[in-house]
């Protein structure tokens, strides 16, 4: 008997399929097609001549443990301590998935915003608890007093996206403090902040739960490597939360995949020493920039994009399709792919919206504008 009945392949594989076998330009998956940085490329060759080859600690390689606490110092102005805040793990997702196998039992209740990612409820369902899902308001933004009436003394986690995918929102102050304010009055309560796009904003600045003293104390939030370096095949992300939560996901952690490939670990620790993360936000500013203008010759609508590297576009102008059937034609038929925004909800929610992702070379964005000029 299957524990996860409702789950089939995922939108992102089926697209992905789609799109190899039409040989169509792939916006559907969150991947670059660009090339890594040249310096982590010269790293990476030198150290497979060292001594890097076996089990670094559960926990994550030394090195890139005092590293990541140096950014979330500098960056968030928080102190974590690296031996017992700090766990490496095998990209965001295990991260994730590992958080929810701690603290959920059966019974339990997390809080999900829709449109959510989602790894999120297939590793709340394996826990025997319930997904308790709340559609954000059309514009994106939490309805917060929709979120505070379903917190109950079930409810063990709530899950916030920020930057979030797949609709480029990103919370503000107001939003931060409304969190705090239902944190506080549910004082079993954790929060579980995926915010693997932190380095990816734009126009605002992204509001991390590191930075907020009211949440530390109550929160695992989770960061990709994969994500901020365009190195999504090396699996690698982190999590950081306070030593007595940190405690319990080890616990699960060691089980699950016990320590992180050790080569990539280094890599990326060595790599720290010169990248500058701001960097990262002003390249994928002019990605953003250009693909926008690109698609602003065509008939879709373009929403807000905050942050991460996704765009979502209304292409009601277009079809009266559903959000799926017109995808599947996109590929078909003008040979570009994109994901339905209707996947990401609970009771499937269409209003004619798709997500293109622009990591990708200005060359592949522009061949694909021109296909969807056709449009």
């Amino acid at each position: 008997m299957s524990k996860l009945p409702n789950v089939g392949t995922s939108i992102f594989s089926i697209m992905s399929q789609l799109a190899t076998a039409h040989q169509a330009i792939n916006l559907s998956q969150g991947f670059p097609d660009f090339p890594v940085n040249e310096k982590l490329l010269e790293i990476t060759a030198k150290l497979t001549q060292t001594d890097v080859h076996q089990y670094t600690p559960m926990a994550g390689y030394p090195p890139l443990l005092d590293k990541i606490a140096q950014i979330t110092s500098k960056q968030y102005n928080r102190n974590v301590d690296p031996n017992t805040e700090i766990l490496v793990t095998t990209g965001a997702t295990q991260g994730i998935f590992t958080a929810i196998q701690a603290f959920i039992k059966t019974g339990d209740q997390v809080i999900l915003l829709d449109p959510s990612y989602d790894s999120y409820e297939p590793s709340i369902t394996l826990c025997q608890g319930t997904a308790i899902r709340i559609p954000l308001n059309d514009d994106y933004t939490v309805n917060w007093e929709a979120v505070a009436q379903a917190c109950n003394p079930k409810t063990r986690l709530i899950i916030i996206n920020n930057p979030h995918n797949p609709t480029g929102k990103i919370v503000n102050t107001k939003d931060i403090e409304a969190l705090e304010n239902i944190l506080e009055n549910n004082p079993n309560m954790l929060l579980l902040a995926d915010e693997v796009y932190e380095y990816i904003t734009f126009e605002q600045k992204h509001i991390s739960a590191n930075s907020r003293p009211k949440l530390i104390s109550r929160s695992i939030i989770a960061s990709s490597f994969g994500k901020s370096f365009h190195i999504t095949g090396w699996k690698v992300g982190y999590l950081i939360a306070p030593s007595h939560l940190m405690q319990e996901i080890k616990k699960v952690h060691q089980f699950l995949v016990f320590s992180v490939n050790s080569l990539s670990q280094a890599a990326i620790a060595s790599y720290l020493e010169d990248v500058n993360l701001d960097e990262i936000s002003t390249f994928y500013l002019k990605k953003r920039d250009y693909f926008r203008t690109l698609l602003s010759t065509t008939r879709f609508k373009l929403l807000p994009c905050e942050g991460t590297y996704f765009q979502v576009v209304s292409y009601a102008a277009i079809s009266d399709e559903n959000d799926v059937d017109f995808c599947k034609r996109l590929i078909r038929e003008y040979g570009v792919a994109a994901i339905p925004i209707s996947t990401f909800y609970a009771n499937g929610k269409d209003l004619k919206l798709i997500r293109f992702c622009f990591a990708k070379n200005d060359a592949t964005l522009k061949a694909a504008a021109q296909k969807l000029s056709y449009l």
